[in-house]
């Protein structure tokens, strides 16, 4: 938050044109250059040997860039139905598609290019440094090919679910602090003071990606003002709402100095957003949940990565809304989720489509169980409704004793791993066992 947003980086559709343009330019200069200071290089190939490798390969290349545009619809149809439609964008974001398809139409064009100089006015000559450019291009194109083909290991339930909270860990990291790096500001008692100034959205729906925090501040801190940015990252904003409050400034910040600070764009990103990747895995365990699925073993998995994601952020200083010049005056806020937002997140959901599966009971309970045992104790209240939450739910939900029984026991695993109720937690739900079983107890 407090480096700012990324520079701009440059559209991944533009990395094939970049290729296809050095190819197309490689293909009319090189074979020139060659020609005019190298031309007495013989190095054994015919002009029909030339002639037969340059067009196999210009031809074999389109074939394979067909290829890799069927990898790319599989990878987005498997993905939008098995998982999420809003993971669909992250796969074809795979910086290696767009360079393989590059490196194919680069590989076509300049193949075609170097054919064209084969024989050039009858000479029998093959350039010797363009056609091993030509081959090298091809190596490139199959080694490409086959990293490709081994990023469909992605659609793996297992490795898209590693993929998500990886980029959630990521945003965690550089979002927050660790716990006992200072008291939190009274960001309640500045947003009481009077508002001199409202910046509003203009133009269509946008999503805010990031804030640049530092930026923004400078611009605060000349002009005497504390901003308040009004949506969370991850808020969609519409045409005529608020984007930013200022507070004490004597006069208007022109909002040319205020708007390049906040990144809007079309849709949420992981940047700054930890809350998004646990929508992802959210999206992932409520869909193996539902009828037509019924995979709660795939919705065990999403919980392990949630458990690791919330376990982590119950370690950080969650309370970093305002950010202070270096005098240490607070110049701005920024709204961002509480540790009750990220248990609702994580648990409302899955515990509604998951209520009558003991496997997804049993994980819940030892995901509540876990993050007891190993946060401080100001994360126990909101942990321990969320317990009450799911006992609740399995009194509704199974009819029999034993069947609570099973339910309530935490289970990492969901079924097959060691129960882990423990004292009286245990001695209350076995004995509803027992008495089923006409214990005389």
């Amino acid at each position: 938050m407090t480096e700012g947003i990324r520079s701009v980086r440059i559209p991944l559709w533009t990395v094939p044109i970049c290729y296809s343009i050095a190819a197309f330019a490689g293909g009319l200069i090189l074979p020139r250059v060659e020609t005019h200071f190298l031309p007495y290089i013989d190095w054994g190939m015919s002009a029909s040997a030339a002639t037969a490798i340059f067009s196999s390969i210009a031809s074999g290349m389109i074939t394979l860039t067909g290829v890799v545009f069927s990898l790319a619809f599989v990878m987005v149809q498997f993905g939008s139905t098995a998982y999420s439609p809003r993971l669909v964008l992250w796969i074809v974001r795979d910086p290696v598609l767009f360079h393989a398809m590059g490196s194919f139409t680069a590989t076509f064009l300049y193949s075609l290019g170097a054919l064209s100089w084969v024989d050039r006015y009858g000479s029998g000559k093959v350039p010797f440094f363009c056609s091993w450019l030509a081959i090298l291009l091809l190596m490139v194109s199959v080694g490409l090919f086959v990293a490709l083909v081994q990023r469909l290991r992605i659609l793996q339930v297992s490795r898209m679910l590693a993929f998500t909270a990886g980029r959630g860990r990521k945003a965690i990291e550089s979002l927050y602090r660790r716990r006992g790096a200072g008291p939190a500001p009274d960001a309640a008692g500045i947003r009481g003071t009077p508002v001199t100034q409202v910046v509003n959205h203009r133009g269509p729906m946008r999503t805010v990606q990031a804030v640049d925090a530092e930026a923004m501040g400078a611009v605060a801190e000349s002009n005497g003002a504390v901003i308040e940015v009004v949506p969370a990252v991850g808020d969609v904003v519409l045409d005529s709402l608020p984007l930013l409050r200022i507070h004490g400034s004597s006069r208007n910040i022109p909002e040319e100095a205020l708007l390049p600070a906040i990144q809007l764009g079309d849709e949420r990103t992981f940047e700054q957003d930890p809350k998004y990747a646990i929508r992802l895995l959210v999206d992932i365990a409520i869909r193996a949940l539902s009828p037509a699925v019924n995979d709660p073993t795939t919705a065990i998995q999403a919980l392990d990565h949630i458990e690791d994601l919330l376990m982590r952020l119950g370690r950080c200083d969650l309370d970093i809304e305002a950010f202070r010049d270096g005098a240490g005056a607070v110049r701005v806020l920024v709204p961002f989720p509480s540790w009750d937002d990220f248990l609702a997140l994580a648990f409302e959901e899955i515990r509604a489509c998951g209520g009558g599966s003991v496997q997804v009971m049993r994980r819940m309970n030892a995901l509540v169980d876990d993050l007891l045992s190993a946060l401080p104790e100001e994360r126990h209240a909101a942990l321990l409704n969320q317990r009450e939450r799911l006992t609740a739910l399995v009194e509704r939900s199974f009819a029999s004793p034993g069947e609570r029984m099973e339910a309530s026991i935490g289970d990492r695993q969901g079924l097959g791993g060691p129960g882990r109720l423990t004292g009286s937690g245990r001695r209350r739900a076995i004995a509803p066992a027992s008495a089923e079983m006409g214990d005389p107890r």
